[in-house]
């Protein structure tokens, strides 16, 4: 017991179990944050709870420690490491579906050829606008295939423009694992998601 009167405890462990305390609630609650706006109703209110318990721990040792200013500083650097901690591990993990919108005033044969040919889903639009006749490209996307795909669309057109949206629910089979390559008679047809509003 008298390892926990010390001062090196009292100064040092118990800020820095703070820290680790609140890096792992705030990651666990910005992770739950991007869960619930992907839709995931089931697994939200689980990580809720986790995240609810750790920051029990982590404030009951701030009430007992008021005059323990270290404690304060753990505890508002553990919660900005948690917020950057989170968004990392979403992007690595690449939850969800995005809308990826190519504006082209180049001819857009190639890159519709390579769509083609690698199965993917998408719509052709031709239009006009400031710059003149454009083709627009809308392409539905699980969001680890994006960085490939920009890539691709870059190496047919490096001054295409194009925007990346958020998709909250998509209908149809766009992303079955056995798509197959696009037949003569399904050439030209794509598949622009459609959004289901709650």
């Amino acid at each position: 017991m008298e390892f926990f009167d010390t001062e090196i405890f009292r100064w040092v462990i118990i800020p820095l179990l703070i820290c680790l305390a609140r890096i792992v609630d705030v990651t666990i609650g910005t992770l739950r944050i991007i869960f619930i706006s992907k839709g995931m109703k089931y697994l939200a209110p689980v990580m809720g709870f986790f995240e609810v318990i750790i920051w029990l721990v982590a404030i009951g040792q701030i009430m007992q420690n008021l005059s323990n200013v270290v404690n304060y500083i753990a505890y508002g650097t553990g919660f900005a490491i948690g917020n950057y901690v989170g968004i990392m591990i979403e992007n690595k993990i690449s939850l969800g579906f995005v809308l990826l919108r190519v504006i082209t005033r180049r001819s857009a044969t190639n890159l519709v050829e390579w769509l083609e040919k690698s199965g993917r889903k998408f719509t052709i639009v031709d239009a006009r606008s400031d710059w003149g006749l454009v083709n627009i490209i809308y392409m539905p996307l699980k969001r680890k295939e994006v960085r490939d795909v920009v890539s691709k669309v870059k190496s047919f057109n490096p001054n295409a423009f194009y925007t990346i949206e958020d998709v909250r629910s998509m209908s149809g089979s766009t992303f079955k694992d056995d798509i197959q390559p696009p037949t003569k008679k399904n050439v030209w047809k794509g598949a622009v998601p459609m959004m289901k509003r709650k």
